[in-house]
């Protein structure tokens, strides 16, 4: 029996010496791999060392202490890592190894100059746990070309080399110097990050509880510190690959677009300034973010950044900017954006903005509430249709230009920069009075550019403004009572290349306690050289078109009573008196009209009743007796209007 507890005590002995010799040749083995690593990484020229290594058998756990790396040639990144604690570490194949989880602590990379900008940068994470890791045994080369973009394609092939189920760190620091100026200095730092099934380079969730920043800016001199935060920050499938799409240049001819972000938002963001203000916003939602690599190249907007920021560009280098600034933003697509509630706390009050939201193209500020020296300005809706961030951009470039006006042509060129603008639902003060100008509509629209000047439009306006009593101008309708004056405008043109046509019709202008008046217009022969920024063009083709039909409309609301007190009190007479005299004077005047022209007749006749009895339609329509060129109806308008009025068939009627 003594023989047998003895046999046994020895083999234990013998097991456990086996298992903890097993236990250092598997630590040993762990350390030679990282260190094999390490070793590679020098190679390079790099600088990389590490601290202890452990391997605990049982658990499959590896710990790797105090790592620091610096890449070779100019030293532009600095890692070092606390310490690494990966759990049920085992090779799922021959390139590829698995984690139950990885604890890293102390993270920080530190970026020190990169770039024609000399951005320094630092990102710093205390604790991060990544949960069913699986990635390569060995990494890529880093690159050996000290680019900015070579070290994001470098991150982002990383990134998506590796799978996890989970990462989530409590913090991350970002702290950044852009040295003196409007960029500035300060850190941002985030707290509750959570990373949702990685694989692939995408991401299916991202999420921040909170984000805080401090600013240190430079404003016309004066120094200034913004602070704020934002929380509930979501992000929603993310794609890596198409970052590193447009960022590879063997996928500059890729034409297609790549989405980066299926959406993201946040909750309520504040900030506040030294100088008084302070900035809040409910919240911030953005969907469908995509590139397209053929057009989104920021690797050439950093080429063009100046080394020294001390010297300034010249126009020719501001030129060039601008336009690849705009090649990048025809690269970029944003289905939708979406900004609530807005305030802003100044000194001189707090303006109020219900949402900014663009989407398809429109960008549009609505429930907008600010205050003024006369009063409170509200504005329910302001829209820029069909808006071009290339073209705006563009437009810009085209105006660059030191000591020179910019020419009428590239002042039109803005028309290419969007299609329409609209303004609804204003109340504004009037001056230093107590009435209000309102605003149910003005909307604006163009298109089919000849050049860079439109060749159709649309313009409508409803609004009621006051009557002002320090106009002379405006005098009569204050003397007759009147204090408001309601305006509706509709005007619409549009021409016709095949047929060189080109029609405004209607024109409507609606007065409504006075007249409303509709004017029908057609010119033909219209060339398209007309449409034209050059006067001296625009007027040797003019000389080609002619007049076609006119018609006017003019519905009495009120105007010949107004017509009729006015010349009451001039004359003062009574008011039957004062219309009688009136008709008479048409009548007396179309008596020399009609000895020339025999239409002129029903017109005038048609004229004397519409004063004659108020509330009635005047209707007038001139049809051209042959071809009847715009210039010298124009000029004998001027000279000798009665011999203008006889190229055409006059055709005129009152009624109720």
């Amino acid at each position: 029996m003594k023989r047998i507890l003895i046999g046994l005590i020895a083999l234990a002995v013998l097991a456990a010496s086996g298992w903890f010799g097993f236990d250092l040749y598997a630590t040993h083995r762990a350390t030679a791999e990282i260190e094999a690593v390490f070793i590679r990484i020098r190679s390079q020229g790099s600088k990389a060392s590490h601290g202890k290594v452990a391997f605990d058998v049982t658990s499959r756990t590896l710990t790797i202490a105090d790592i620091a790396v610096e890449p070779a040639g100019q030293p532009q990144a600095h890692v070092k890592i606390a310490g690494i604690k990966g759990v049920g570490v085992r090779q799922a194949d021959e390139t590829r190894f698995a984690a139950d989880s990885i604890e890293i602590s102390g993270f920080e990379v530190a970026l020190d100059e990169v770039g024609p900008g000399k951005l320094k940068t630092s990102y710093k994470v205390p604790q991060m746990i990544v949960r069913d890791y699986a990635g390569p045994v060995h990494a890529q080369n880093a690159p050996a070309s000290g680019s900015l973009i070579d070290l994001y394609r470098f991150v982002l092939d990383q990134y998506a080399s590796v799978t996890a189920s989970s990462i989530a760190a409590p913090t991350l620091t970002v702290a950044f110097d852009a040295g003196k100026g409007a960029a500035g200095s300060g850190e941002v730092v985030y707290s509750g990050l959570a990373i949702q099934k990685l694989g692939k380079g995408k991401v299916d969730a991202m999420k921040a509880d909170r984000a805080t920043f401090t600013i240190n800016v430079e404003q016309a001199g004066k120094a200034d510190k913004l602070t704020g935060e934002m929380s509930d920050i979501i992000i929603n499938e993310f794609d890596s690959t198409a970052i590193a799409a447009a960022l590879d240049p063997q996928k500059a001819s890729d034409d297609s677009y790549h989405r980066v972000y299926g959406q993201m938002s946040s909750g309520p963001y504040v900030a506040t300034s030294t100088q008084g203000m302070r900035m809040q916003v409910d919240g911030i939602a953005i969907a469908d973010i995509a590139v397209r690599p053929s057009k989104f190249r920021p690797a050439e907007i950093l080429e063009l950044l100046p080394t020294d920021r001390s010297v300034q560009p010249t126009p020719a280098q501001s030129r060039e900017m601008m336009e690849k600034l705009a090649g990048l933003y025809e690269g970029l697509r944003v289905g939708k954006i979406e900004i609530g509630t807005m305030s802003m706390t100044t000194p001189q009050g707090t303006p109020r903005l219900r949402a900014i939201r663009y989407q398809e193209g429109e960008f549009a500020l609505e429930g907008l509430d600010a205050p003024t020296p006369q009063g409170q300005v509200k504005m329910e809706r302001f829209a820029l249709k069909s808006l071009s961030l290339a073209n705006l951009m563009r437009w810009a470039a085209s105006l660059t230009t030191p000591g020179q006006a910019p020419s009428p042509d590239q002042m039109l060129g803005l028309f290419r920069v969007l299609e329409g603008a609209e303004i609804k639902g204003v109340v504004s003060p009037y001056k230093n009075t107590r009435q209000l100008v309102t605003i149910d509509t003005i909307s604006l629209n163009w298109g089919q550019l000849v050049g860079s000047i439109p060749s159709k439009a649309n313009l409508v306006v409803k609004m009621v403004a006051p009557t002002d009593p320090a106009n002379p101008t405006q005098l009569p309708l204050t003397m007759a009572g009147i204090d408001k004056l309601a305006i509706s405008l509709d005007l619409g043109a549009a021409w016709t290349e095949s047929s060189g046509a080109l029609a405004l019709a209607p024109a409507t202008i609606d007065l409504g306690n006075l007249a409303k008046a509709q004017v029908r217009l057609a010119l033909a022969n219209v060339p398209r050289g007309v449409f034209t920024a050059d006067p001296v063009q625009a007027m040797s083709q003019a000389g080609q078109i002619e007049t076609g039909a006119i018609e006017l409309s003019l519905r009495d609301s009120g105007v010949v009573d107004l017509v009729v007190a006015q010349f009451s009190r001039m004359q003062n007479v009574s008011r039957d008196a004062a219309r009688g005299a009136i008709v008479e004077m048409i009548r007396a005047q179309g008596e020399k009209i009609a000895a020339a022209n025999l239409d002129a007749k029903a017109a005038v006749d048609a004229l004397a009743g519409f004063v004659e009895t108020s509330g009635q339609t005047l209707t007038i329509k001139l049809t051209p007796l042959g071809k009847v060129p715009v210039l010298q109806l124009m000029d004998a308008l001027n000279s000798e209007p009665i011999v203008a009025l006889a190229q055409f068939r006059i055709e005129a009627s009152t009624g109720l």
